[in-house]
């Protein structure tokens, strides 16, 4: 995954959720695919975290802004359906 291209190769959506889901939904609000194409974009190499969850603390989006996330979940479950797992 050194490429600066890499794509996925197929999606599919979350049916319940979990941690995973939670870091995707933050990345996805965040206007990304997932943690990769962050990486690929930002040229950053660590996204801040809480250290108490793990889940992803503060995204910087494509225009600049940042968003501040929660160490609670923020993903509901009526939000889960809409996060797309992608399969590289």
């Amino acid at each position: 995954m050194a490429s600066s291209d890499v794509k996925p190769k197929s999606v599919s959506h979350a049916k319940k959720w979990s941690e995973e889901i939670e870091n995707l939904y933050r990345f996805q609000h965040a206007g990304y695919r997932d943690e990769i194409e962050y990486k690929q974009v930002k040229q950053v190499s660590v996204v801040d975290r809480w250290p108490e969850t793990g889940y992803v603390k503060k995204l910087q989006r494509r225009d600049n802004t940042f968003y501040y996330y929660n160490r609670q979940r923020e993903c509901d479950d009526k939000e889960v359906h809409k996060v797309k797992i992608y399969a590289y």
